[in-house]
């Protein structure tokens, strides 16, 4: 049987207020929306994007276990700085990045449109794709939804839990809240600083003056990320690989084929290689990664499952 090929659609504008709204409250994004699009260095500001930060690469990760990955879009206006801070990690991951231009600052992007345009398209194009995942919670993707199911494809869903239409997740396969995926963590709400109170003093009559000569504040730069530990970076890779394969709806084995997790490893992440980690071999590297790999050796079969 020939490997699954997976296309993904990310709607990045609606995940990103999605889960800004789920960690930081209902319609949370609409009440910071001006302050976010005035200055989004502002310290509170960028203190409180940081903490609603999507973990993209779990979301890749999910949709790589389901076969090999042959094209990734995500849609978004990524002029704007809250989506820019993002373009480095997504490039990193080979996602094509759709620039989208919103024809006013509270208007409807337009992304849904583009995405089903894009992805009937491809359906045509590209005749061997079995899987499409459409991450994104609106309601507008039912039809698509509904068309790629008739197209004789499967379909699978991603939104944040609490902003997911149930019209979307009745209208795939499966369906799959972004808040369940492995390496995703509901962060904590940081506390409120209660307002201080302000001491009542007269300004000197050069108080003007010395207000001007303030330097202004500089937009902050993004910092640039470090290199990861390779073997640190392996350890977290084999972890999501044995969380994904256990999450398998049609295996109700808790065992996994040791080559059938090398191979979900290699899809999530194309670079990896035992052998540049220093092992002789795949099983190897699992022996040595005991605190998180169970490992059953019988006669020609090697079985591996996620140690609890």
């Amino acid at each position: 049987m020939a490997d699954p090929r997976v296309a993904v659609y990310l709607d990045f504008d609606n995940i990103v207020m999605s889960w800004y709204d789920r960690v930081h409250g209902r319609n949370a994004y609409s009440r910071d929306r001006a302050k976010i699009a005035e200055d989004a260095s502002d310290p509170e500001i960028a203190e409180r994007l940081q903490i609603a930060r999507i973990d993209v690469g779990a979301i890749i990760d999910y949709a790589s276990s389901f076969g090999t990955m042959v094209l990734t879009r995500a849609y978004a206006d990524w002029s704007s700085p809250v989506n820019a801070d993002y373009r480095q990690q997504l490039v990193a991951r080979a996602v094509d990045l759709v620039q989208l231009f919103p024809a006013a600052a509270y208007a409807k992007n337009g992304a849904d449109i583009r995405l089903a345009v894009d992805a009937v398209e491809d359906m045509f194009r590209l005749p061997d794709l079995t899987h499409v995942v459409i991450v994104g919670g609106d309601s507008d993707y039912v039809p698509l939804a509904q068309r790629v199911r008739r197209l004789g494809r499967h379909v699978v869903g991603v939104g944040v839990a609490g902003s997911t239409a149930k019209s979307l997740a009745a209208a795939c396969d499966e369906f799959d809240a972004y808040d369940t995926l492995p390496g995703v963590v509901m962060p904590e709400k940081p506390k409120r600083k209660k307002p201080a109170a302000k001491a009542e003093e007269t300004k000197p009559d050069d108080a003007p003056a010395a207000e001007e000569a303030k330097p202004r504040r500089r937009r902050r730069k993004p910092a640039e990320e470090p290199e990861p530990d390779p073997a640190e970076s392996a350890a977290k890779l084999l972890h999501r690989a044995l969380e994904l394969g256990g999450r398998d709806k049609n295996d109700d084995a808790e065992w996994l084929h040791a080559s059938a997790v090398k191979q979900h490893m290699r899809r999530m992440d194309p670079s990896f290689s035992e052998k540049g980690l220093g092992f002789r071999s795949f099983n190897a590297f699992l022996r040595s990664h005991d605190e998180i790999a169970e490992l059953s050796e019988s006669g020609h079969e090697r079985l591996v499952r996620l140690k609890e």
